[in-house]
């Protein structure tokens, strides 16, 4: 029987059927996907196979191929990748200049794999309803800076609803991930659009302005209208998972662009001389914060600079 994983609690797997119910399922020990080094082999999103028992739950027996992913390194197991989930159309990267800050250097490693996996990514910027005027005027500049790039922003409050009018006609008939950092109000902006879902919230860290983890598991939860956002729990590093240095260029926008005018084919863009995007930099044709980030995601392969990075 073909079956939907809608939800991932560890050991369990809830697989929605063609049928149209909710079967419990298991994975057996020696499941593995070929090519990928992961810590959960299985994620929300992916199209199986199951297997029923006589005890009402069931065995997956096959994974059929995924058109696409969100991957990011294990935290646990620096040589090992965790699939966020699979098969979705677009990924909205909730971010809060405040409350918690979301770096830029997290937007960037996200947007750079979003790219590589081929997932459109929309930035949603929360929490405008906390922000002091010097905030509104720095949220504004990383708007400019990431339509710039070609990323379509939007500023919400999901606490007074302001601005969740314009992200719902978005979601109509599409499968799309809800990512960002703990306490940047993933589940808060879900309950605005989906009230029966009733997801758990709670208050960010005085202490030290981060957030805590409410969601404990990734789900689908389905819209009214069609299709389903991804609900995932708050993620505090983002790294990124076999990313070939020379592959890297290609998956920002900006640098990709000014890398066809460097003097050598094979250019790094760190120290060669007629770099072409080392001198945009300077030209402030592209943001330094950007570039930043693409050589901080070139030492990754360095796994003491990784654990280092955050």
């Amino acid at each position: 029987m073909h079956g939907l994983v809608i939800k991932n609690t560890g050991s369990w797997y809830t697989v929605l059927t063609e049928d149209g119910n909710t079967v419990d399922c298991k994975i057996k020990g020696n499941f593995r996907l070929k090519g990928i080094r992961s810590t959960n082999p299985v994620a929300v999103g992916d199209n199986v196979m199951i297997i029923r028992n006589q005890e009402g739950t069931a065995f997956i027996s096959d994974i059929a191929d995924r058109r696409n992913y969100i991957i990011r390194k294990s935290q646990n197991l620096s040589k090992q990748s965790h699939i966020i989930a699979a098969n979705i159309d677009q990924a909205f990267l909730i971010a809060t200049v405040n409350y918690p800050q979301t770096s830029t250097i997290f937007i960037d490693r996200f947007l750079a794999t979003a790219e590589a996996y081929s997932v459109p990514t929309i930035l949603i910027f929360n929490k405008t309803d906390l922000l002091s005027d010097e905030e509104r005027h720095y949220q504004k500049m990383m708007i400019e800076l990431y339509q710039t790039v070609g990323y379509r922003c939007e500023e919400v409050s999901a606490a007074t609803g302001e601005g969740i009018d314009k992200i719902v006609p978005l979601l109509k008939h599409k499968i799309t991930l809800l990512s960002g950092n703990s306490g940047v109000g993933k589940s808060t902006i879900i309950n605005r659009i989906i009230p029966e879902a009733n997801l758990r919230t709670s208050h960010i860290s005085d202490a030290h302005n981060t957030g805590m983890h409410t969601t404990t598991f990734s789900e689908m939860l389905p819209l009214a209208d069609g299709g389903f956002i991804i609900d995932t729990p708050g993620i505090k590093g983002f790294g990124t998972f076999d990313m070939e240095p020379e592959e890297l260029t290609s998956y920002f926008k900006e640098i990709f662009r000014f890398s066809k005018y460097c003097r050598f084919s094979n250019c790094t863009h760190t120290h060669e001389p007629g770099c072409a995007v080392i001198q945009a930099v300077k030209d402030h044709y592209i943001s330094e914060s950007r570039y930043q980030s693409y050589l901080s995601m070139l030492q990754d392969k360095d796994e003491n600079k990784y654990r280092e990075a955050y």
